[in-house]
């Protein structure tokens, strides 16, 4: 094994077996990082030449040298060949080191790889939440244009998948936007807990060196500086935070694509995708799959996953750093690449989402889903609602026998149930007066959906 690609060969005196130098090997993972990790040794350098651990001259060749390494890597991919390093610090440190000399050594004075991934990871996780947020009001606007585009369209609302009472689509498509909100929300709550420098804590008990760590947390954007070394070394909290808000938004967005899925399908009609997001059979040319939202659905399944192998990963570690925290990357960095391309899709998705708005209104007028709305007729005029519930059972089984509607009964028929139906029982059946009627805040009256609308965007714009 080359020494020059560790950081750790002077205790060592015999050959390392390779496949365990291959096991051990994270650079094939951690080198997204790189950024990052140049990042933060530019903060290390500026600190040490603070601190008169390293003389302006050193501190401005290796800044210079640290910058020439970002270029590099940012401009040719091939720049990380060959693979034989450690990880992306053993890396950055050896191309230092071929660019300086012995001036590169002197960067990683006052510093551990343990304090130093840990400020790496969090510099990655605050662009990720960041992406991630921009990727989450895309699709908030997506199911905004898309509720907007069909403003007066009505769809059953469904409980255990049995229809129940006639809402607004944009009403529908309100509830989605609400559950996304909150998902921005505990991003936004997740990096301030990421926003935590650990640098300056070294290997665990802290640095050596008068090393100022608010200046740097400063330089870095970082809000605070951890306040004890070793659970700063040993904290993946923020890991297993993130994955968790990241299996949050794809329950949301699994809950959608089941939706969709179902709502798509010949048995219902409601929905069809357009060429752009579906695909066909290799052997029945009449299918169009909507495979873009089953991916979505099937993808949920390995952030949740991702989130119990962190759980698991961390129960049983004894303080500070173990290598068994290596495993935290992998899960995280696919965590985020799932979710980001999921936001992503169910964007593309709803902007190429049709809704059959005939086939919508007759299911939302039939079903008996104005069944309440009689109950409710029958308190205004006295009747206790547990007897009034019981009445329109009783009405309900009376127009199923007769295979129509409740409107479609006769006021004999009704005022046989309950004498207390008079003629005015017909105004309050007719689906636009079921609509009007929601119209307490976070109702589906036509007013309620039209100002929850314009507070949507509000809320985007602010």
């Amino acid at each position: 094994m080359d020494d020059s690609k560790n950081l750790w060969g002077g205790r060592f005196t015999g050959e390392a077996d390779r496949g365990f130098v291959d096991f051990n090997r994270s650079f094939g993972f951690d080198r997204r990082l790189f950024a990052a990790d140049v990042r933060g040794s530019i903060g290390h350098c500026n600190s040490l030449a603070s601190a008169g651990v390293l003389t302006a001259e050193e501190a401005t060749k290796i800044k210079s040298g640290l910058e020439t390494i970002l270029e590099r890597g940012i401009a040719d991919a091939g720049y990380f060949d060959p693979t034989e390093f450690e990880d992306v610090h053993s890396f950055v440190e050896s191309r230092l080191v071929e660019l300086l000399g012995d001036t590169g050594r002197k960067l990683h004075t006052g510093r551990s790889r343990n304090d130093q991934v840990a400020t790496d990871l969090r510099l990655w996780m605050r662009g990720a939440v960041d992406d991630l947020l921009q990727r989450v009001v895309a699709a908030q606007e997506a199911f905004l244009d898309l509720a907007e585009s069909h403003v007066g369209a009505v769809l059953p609302g469904y409980t255990h998948l049995q229809r129940a009472q006639p809402i607004l689509f944009a009403h529908w498509c309100l509830a989605y936007f609400e559950m996304l909100s909150r998902d921005r929300e505990r991003l936004a709550d997740c990096r301030k807990r990421v926003n935590v420098l650990p640098l300056g804590s070294a290997a665990l008990a802290g640095a050596s060196y008068p090393i100022d760590r608010e200046s740097v947390a400063r330089e870095l954007g970082f809000d605070s500086v951890s306040r004890n070394s070793i659970d700063a070394v040993s904290d993946r909290d923020f890991c297993v935070e993130f994955v968790g808000v990241c299996s949050l938004i794809m329950v949301h967005l699994s809950r959608l694509a089941e939706e969709v899925i179902v709502y798509s399908t010949t048995e219902f009609g409601f929905f069809e995708l357009s060429d752009a997001v579906a695909t066909g059979s290799s052997l029945m040319p009449q299918k169009k799959n909507p495979d873009s939202m089953e991916l979505v659905r099937g993808k949920a399944g390995r952030v949740f996953g991702h989130g119990t192998s962190l759980l698991a990963m961390l129960k049983g570690l004894p303080l500070a750093y173990n290598k068994d925290m290596q495993e935290d990357k992998e899960a995280v960095f696919d965590s985020f690449d799932t979710v980001r391309a999921c936001l992503g899709v169910t964007a593309t998705v709803l902007r190429n989402l049709s809704i059959n708005e005939e086939r919508t209104l007759e299911a939302a007028s039939t079903g008996y889903m104005n069944a309440t709305e009689l109950a409710d007729y029958l308190v205004r005029k006295g009747m206790p609602f547990r007897q009034a519930h019981e009445t329109v059972g009783r009405i309900v089984v009376r127009a199923i026998a007769r295979a129509v509607e409740l409107q479609d009964l006769s006021l004999e028929e009704l005022r046989s149930l309950s004498t207390l139906i008079d003629e005015d029982v017909f105004a309050v059946l007719i689906l636009e007066r079921t609509l009007e009627t929601k119209s307490q805040t976070g109702g589906t009256s036509p007013q309620r959906v039209t100002d929850a609308l314009a507070a949507a965007r509000r809320s985007l714009a602010s």
